[in-house]
C-alpha cells in the first residue's frame, strides 16, 4: 500500500505529468501497461491536473505511435522483429497486416480505444507504408478520446475515486494488466 500512496503523494506535482507522458510514450511502443493506471494518480491527487494530465497522456499516445510508425516503416528488419519476437509473434503481426488490408481506419480506431495493442498496430501500419498523417491523426483523435473520456470521469468522481484508489491500489493495477493481457488475447483468437 506505501507504494500507491507514494505515487498518490508525488503525482500531486508537475514532473508527474512529465511521467505520464513518457510512460504513454512506452506503452505506445512497447510497454503493456494501460496508460489509464499512469492518469489515474494526479487526477485523483488534484482534480485540477485533469487537463494537463490527459494532454501528457494524449502527447505521449501521438508520440510513441510516431515511434513505432516508424519503427515499422525503416526499422522493421532490426529493432521491429525484436520488439514483435520479445512482446508478440510474428503469427500476430501477419495478423495486423491482413486486418489492416481488411479494414483499413477502422483497425486504427478499433486499437486505440481497445485493449488490442496499439503498438504493433501502428509499427505495422508503418510497415505497410500506410499513410502517416492518416495514421497519426485517427490516432490522435481516438486515443486522446479514449483518456478524456478516463480523465473526464475521474475528475468528475475524483473524491470517490481518490477512496478507491487509495483502498484497492494493487487489485485495480492487476486489473489493468489483466485488462491490457485481454487484448493480447483478442490479438491471439482473431
Amino acid at each position: 500500500m506505501k507504494l500507491g500512496e507514494f505515487m498518490l503523494n508525488k503525482a500531486d506535482t508537475n514532473m508527474y505529468s512529465w511521467f505520464v507522458f513518457l510512460m504513454t510514450v512506452c506503452e505506445s511502443v512497447f510497454l503493456f501497461i494501460p496508460p489509464e493506471v499512469f492518469m489515474t494518480p494526479p487526477i485523483i491527487a488534484n482534480k485540477k491536473r485533469a487537463v494537463q494530465t490527459v494532454l501528457a497522456a494524449a502527447l505521449g499516445s501521438i508520440v510513441g505511435g510516431a515511434i513505432a510508425y516508424m519503427i515499422g516503416l525503416w526499422l522493421f528488419d532490426t529493432v521491429g522483429v525484436w520488439l514483435i519476437q520479445t512482446f508478440a509473434t510474428m503469427e500476430k503481426f501477419e495478423l495486423a497486416q491482413q486486418m489492416f488490408v481488411e479494414y483499413g481506419v477502422f483497425i486504427i480506431v478499433l486499437t486505440a480505444v481497445t485493449p488490442i495493442p496499439y503498438k504493433l498496430m501502428a509499427m505495422c501500419a508503418g510497415f505497410m507504408g500506410f499513410p502517416a498523417l492518416l495514421f497519426l491523426g485517427v490516432s490522435a483523435i481516438f486515443r486522446t478520446g479514449r483518456f478524456a473520456i478516463v480523465g473526464a470521469l475521474l475528475w468528475k468522481f475524483q473524491e470517490k475515486a481518490n477512496v478507491i484508489v487509495k483502498k484497492y491500489f494493487w487489485q485495480l493495477t492487476g486489473a489493468a494488466i489483466v485488462f491490457a493481457m485481454i487484448g493480447v488475447l483478442i490479438m491471439c483468437f482473431m
